[in-house]
């Protein structure tokens, strides 16, 4: 089967997987590029769990504080490599992470933190949807970005400090 080469660089682009996965869920899906993208969201989501029993030493500590300097946040996200830590992906990501925090406020980063079993989603970080895209959750993005750069990702401590 003959593949587009602009049907493989859209969904590359949308879902940061490579050349060959990209072709290889293009013949899954019979050429399919929607039928393709879940394919790989996946595929993606299966390696995202193989990789997370990984240690992370390396990472970044991002800020954010909102206009008018009354609310701000800090968030530690960790990653496998400094090499990754250093990506602008990665820091991005960070950044997005720490206004998710000064905007939600959330309590606990996972369900499996203590105390966080009685908690609700909008106070759980990784069960939140992301302010920029309603349609993807904390969760989704983090398995996203370790699903694009072959490592595992965390996020390890968040804070935010409120003064209105």
């Amino acid at each position: 089967m003959s593949v587009d080469l602009n049907v493989v660089k859209e969904l590359r682009q949308k879902t940061g997987a490579g050349v060959m996965a990209v072709k290889k869920a293009l013949d899954e899906s019979g050429g399919d590029s929607n039928k393709a993208e879940e394919i790989l969201k996946e595929q993606g989501l299966a390696n995202a769990l193989k990789k997370t029993g990984r240690d992370t030493s390396q990472g970044a500590i991002q800020s954010y504080i909102h206009a008018g300097n009354k609310i701000g946040a800090l968030v530690e996200l960790k990653c496998e490599t400094d090499f990754v830590a250093r990506t602008d992906d990665f820091i991005n990501l960070a950044k997005d992470l720490a206004m998710q925090i000064a905007a939600m406020g959330p309590l606990f980063i996972s369900k499996d933190e203590e105390g966080a079993d009685k908690a609700s989603d909008e106070e759980i970080l990784m069960s939140q949807a992301f302010i920029k895209d309603s349609s993807i959750t904390i969760e989704d993005m983090i398995k996203s970005m370790i699903s694009k750069v072959g490592e595992n990702i965390n996020i390890s401590r968040i804070t935010k400090f409120d003064l209105s």
